[in-house]
């Protein structure tokens, strides 16, 4: 596969952070300066997002983590997702009317698990603590920094939305969305900052910022409540993962859609993608949105909360099963009638990753689900409550139903691969049902094309837009037109994407390790603001 990489890759003999915002960035190599391990610099890479892409994601969301262990060799995972409400239920709906649910309705309102997330992963894996961690995030957001160009282009669109909430003043600048440069402050969420630092999770799930919450979701007819709050803890699971050609992939597992993109690889593990490109482009393409509509087909019905549904993650995870699966590709001509549904859209959160001198590295993912989330701001902090619980099923039948204290279907996944044991790459591609074709895709450019991980950044992509059997295409501009025409003959319906429209096809962030030379190497994706830089 021919490809001439927009940027260059860069190279570190020491650490590497990545994000999708420059300041963030710089965050983390602050930390990694200041001694800390590839958590610390994620954690704090975190908070400075939060503050400068509030856009994408905040701690009033959820958050995963992927941790890897340079000296036992072994990767770790934490699930910091939240639940819903333990007064809420179908029933509840039902009983009030309510059958379907608005994408900001104040019902989508799941506990939020990052502040828990951001701590656990400190204690569990940091050697740093939070006070030093949170200083440059506590930093930005008391003097200011300047608005990046696509931040400001979504914080307008979203500038009615958060004006549709009481505190929603808190996170404009006069009463507007900030523009392109503007320096912008929130003084609100320095201080929400201050209480994690000084009482830990705690100060976050009860006391004042709790009561912020509750106060603002009770007041608009919602459910939760304080016990919600102080019952909230993540989990470290153990990452599921697969075998492709040689690489080990981790995913965390469901609640989070991670298999995924595992269940695709174990499709095409047995296709010789190389030769099949060289024979025809389109071809090639046809192979990777069908195996992707096939894996979406099963996770989209199958993947729910294992604490209140039984997941057969095993049998998703055979080879076995896959290659069943695989015989059901047809060549020549695109699936029609796949059972259980396909993917459908939602691009906002934020995804970067770390690795430190020593080697460890740090997965990591962020998010409010869409955009600034239900836009509701609990009043004196800062921040915007997610709404994740929109992707729970109203169909009582479903495994990924809505129920008291269950966690919904996640899209937020990071990505961890080994070879031979050692680190291999450190990656993710944010954007909601994005996220496992972007997985599957960045990972077949650097396995079977050897690329690096600019060009398997930069390389154009599909996305599987909506949740029909035949759901429609989506294509990158700098896909050539022939090609997108050669796509589509297959019966696949296609749809050009250009501009802010790009945005669906993710933002990725990866790192490599060559464990022979001792070298890493990066890429972050040119569809973000944000870049990949190196420890000094």
């Amino acid at each position: 596969m021919e490809f001439k990489s927009r940027r260059s890759p860069v190279f570190s003999t020491k650490g590497i952070v990545a994000s999708s915002q420059p300041l963030a960035t710089a965050a983390g190599l602050s930390i990694l300066e200041k001694g800390g391990n590839a958590v610390d610099a994620a954690v704090a890479t975190a908070a400075v997002l939060n503050v400068v892409e509030p856009t994408s994601t905040g701690i009033g969301g959820d958050c995963f983590v992927l941790y890897y262990d340079s000296k036992r060799k072994v990767v770790e995972g934490l699930n910091g997702s939240g639940r819903a409400p333990s007064d809420l239920s179908l029933d509840y709906l039902r009983d009030n009317g309510i059958t379907k649910l608005d994408p900001h309705s104040i019902h989508t309102i799941t506990v939020p698990g990052a502040a828990a997330g951001w701590v656990d992963s400190v204690d569990r894996w940091g050697t740093l603590d939070m006070k030093e961690i949170l200083k440059p995030a506590i930093t930005l957001a008391e003097s200011g920094f300047s608005v990046s160009p696509i931040t400001s282009y979504y914080w307008s669109r979203s500038e009615k939305l958060l004006l549709s909430g009481p505190n929603g003043a808190e996170m404009l600048l006069n009463g507007h969305a900030p523009k392109p440069g503007q320096r912008m402050r929130n003084k609100t969420l320095a201080n929400t900052f201050k209480v994690l630092t000084e009482e830990g999770k705690t100060g976050f799930y009860e006391g004042k910022i709790a009561d912020a919450i509750v106060s603002l979701i009770s007041s608009r007819g919602g459910v939760l409540n304080l016990d919600d709050l102080k019952a909230h803890h993540s989990t470290f699971d153990k990452p599921i993962s697969t075998n492709y050609k040689g690489v080990e992939v981790y995913e965390i597992p469901p609640n989070g859609q991670g298999i995924t993109a595992l269940m695709a690889l174990n499709i095409l593990e047995e296709f010789d993608l190389e030769s099949l490109y060289r024979e025809s482009e389109s071809k090639y393409y046809h192979i990777l949105i069908e195996a992707m509509r096939l894996a979406f087909a099963d996770t989209r019905w199958y993947v729910a909360d294992p604490s209140k549904q039984d997941v057969p993650i095993e049998k998703m995870l055979s080879k076995k099963y896959a290659s069943s699966r695989r015989e059901m590709i047809d060549l020549n001509r695109a699936t029609m009638n796949i059972e259980k549904g396909s993917p459908f859209t939602s691009s906002d959160t934020v995804y970067f990753s770390v690795v430190d001198e020593d080697r460890n590295a740090c997965s990591f993912i962020n998010s409010n689900y869409m955009g600034f989330g239900t836009g509701l701001v609990p009043k004196g902090t800062g921040f915007t409550l997610q709404n994740r619980g929109h992707n729970f099923s109203m169909d009582p039948t479903h495994p990924n139903h809505l129920a008291p204290n269950k966690r919904p279907y996640h899209t937020i996944i990071p990505g961890m691969a080994t070879s031979n044991k050692e680190l291999f790459s450190s990656f993710g591609v944010m954007g909601g049902f994005m996220q496992p074709q972007g997985h599957t895709q960045v990972l077949v450019n650097m396995i079977d094309f050897k690329m690096n991980p600019q060009e398997a950044l930069d390389h154009y992509r599909f996305c599987i837009m909506d949740g029909t059997q035949n759901g429609v295409v989506a294509l990158e501009s700098s896909m050539n037109v022939s090609l997108m025409s050669q796509i589509a003959s297959y019966g696949h319906p296609v749809r050009p994407m250009d501009g802010y429209g790009r945005s669906i096809f993710g933002r990725g962030q990866i790192i490599n390790y060559f464990p022979d030379s001792d070298i890493l190497t990066a890429g972050s994706d040119p569809r973000a603001d944000g870049q990949a830089s190196v420890q000094i």
